[in-house]
């Protein structure tokens, strides 16, 4: 289908050159909106792209941390899971905006603004953001097929490679299909945690108090690793490309009046679909916080030490099986998208198009050789290491796709009568602040000498642990 040029506006001669090369030509504009219809039909026809993008906040990297911060300290980090929810809600609502005004992805929109040698330099910043988190959907499947069937995890992770075969059909059958499948995964994964938050009976006022800030994050730098790794897990930076790519699916009139709509709409579903995850976050970390915490388990990091420890603990025989068929459900959930933002940033960043199942087979080769490599050489013990790891390497490129997100949906030579409000402004580069500053903090802790470290805490007044 060809694009629109007639209703583009006036601000976006720069980019008339470019609109041709539409995001994801396969799909681009194929689910049609009725434009008299009630509320509730509209919003049927929007709802789809936040759950897509709402998978990569529940993916098998959070499972990691969010373990890890429960077991180690109980309900203290469900702030983390909150704050960071709250900012992946706005920077999602910018991609909206973004894709539905521009007619362009995230990708495409630097390939247009900035010079040749940043565009590559992005690009490759967000392949290794791809590659991590396709990294931990390698590694958290596999483990959940060794939990489950008792396949060695080295063969569990050559197994995830036959997902290609899925979404290839997932996509030859159309968009609506790719967004059916991961909406059972995710109902599937939260019945499975409700079902254990239910056996595990977690305080409701510790739950509350979780959600307190507190200073101690600042002091206690395994629990800032934790807390950026949270971060990383929650807000993705692949997902600002995929959102504003697959928000162009949907066939809104392209008046400012119909965009208006568009915005709204989307904005609703990705809100609710975040929100959705949300949940599965926080039901993550409480769970391992009642389990483990305060019975004596505050060591448990690794998914299958907390696996085999669930019931027992619980008392109830299906926990542990429960568990295993969530962290299952969440990482093929994950694979479905992975092709997709894959896809869109090589488009977007290179105007390279590859056809979709080698191009998800490169990205599941990229996240398997690293994979097989630590667990055969440094054993199965490693690959909670590896989780974690790959979702702080997530945080570190967050502040190189925030950064031209809020630039470009703050132009109004791009964005016409949508640019940014001063308070969605204020909101957005106090995020991406936050964001840069706490990973620039996370990288002087882990490599800066420990006498400038001890001599930098003393003169600001925090303590050195």
């Amino acid at each position: 289908m060809k694009p629109d040029l007639e209703n583009i506006p006036a601000e976006l001669d720069a980019w008339k050159r470019q609109v041709a090369e539409v995001s994801l030509p396969e799909v681009h504009r194929s689910i049609f909106v009725p434009g008299n219809a009630s509320f509730w039909r509209k919003m049927l026809a929007f709802a789809g792209p936040g759950f897509l993008v709402a998978v990569g906040y529940m993916d098998p990297g959070n499972w990691a941390t969010d373990l890890a911060g429960g077991a180690k300290f109980g309900y203290s980090l469900l702030f983390v899971i909150l704050i960071s929810n709250m900012m992946a809600i706005l920077l999602q609502h910018l991609c909206v905006k973004l894709g539905v005004v521009t007619g362009r992805d995230l990708a495409q929109a630097c390939r247009d603004h900035y010079p040749r040698p940043v565009v590559w330099f992005l690009w490759v910043l967000c392949e290794l953001a791809i590659a991590a988190c396709d990294l931990a959907e390698v590694v958290g499947s596999a483990i959940a097929i060794q939990l489950l069937f008792g396949i060695p995890l080295v063969w569990g992770c050559v197994i995830t490679c036959l997902d290609v075969l899925a979404v290839l059909y997932l996509q030859n059958k159309g968009f609506r299909y790719v967004e059916a499948i991961v909406l059972a995964l995710i109902l599937t994964i939260g019945g499975c945690f409700a079902a254990q938050l239910f056996f595990a009976k977690p305080s409701l006022a510790g739950v509350l108090m979780g959600f307190v800030p507190s200073a101690e994050l600042f002091r206690n730098h395994e629990m800032l690793y934790i807390s950026i790794g949270i971060l990383g897990a929650t807000v993705m930076p692949h997902n600002l490309y995929l959102h504003s790519s697959i928000v162009q699916t949907r066939m809104f009139e392209r008046s400012p009046a119909g965009k208006r709509e568009a915005i709204k709409f989307a904005t609703i579903d990705s809100t609710a679909a975040l929100m959705f995850a949300l949940f599965i976050n926080g039901a993550i970390l409480v769970l391992a916080a009642a389990a483990f915490h305060w019975s004596g388990h505050q060591d448990v990091a690794e998914i299958q030490h907390a696996y085999k420890l669930l019931s027992p603990v619980l008392g109830v025989g299906v926990a542990s099986t429960l568990f295993a068929v969530a962290l299952l459900a969440s990482g093929q959930n994950a694979t479905l998208t992975g092709t997709l933002a894959g896809q869109i940033v090589m488009e977007g960043f290179l105007n390279f198009r590859l056809t979709p199942w080698l191009r998800r087979l490169i990205t599941r080769l990229i996240a398997i050789i690293p994979a097989v490599f630590v667990i055969g050489y440094f054993g199965e013990s490693k690959t909670t290491d590896l989780l974690v790891a790959s979702q702080v390497v997530l945080s570190m490129q967050l502040g190189f796709a925030v950064w031209p997100l809020l630039r470009f949906t703050g132009e109004k030579s791009k964005m016409g009568e949508f640019v940014n409000p001063l308070w969605i402004a204020v909101l957005g580069w106090t995020t991406a602040f936050v964001i840069i500053t706490l990973n620039l903090k996370l990288l002087f802790d882990l490599f800066a000498p420990e006498p400038l470290r001890r001599a930098f805490y003393s003169l600001i007044g925090l303590p050195l642990e």
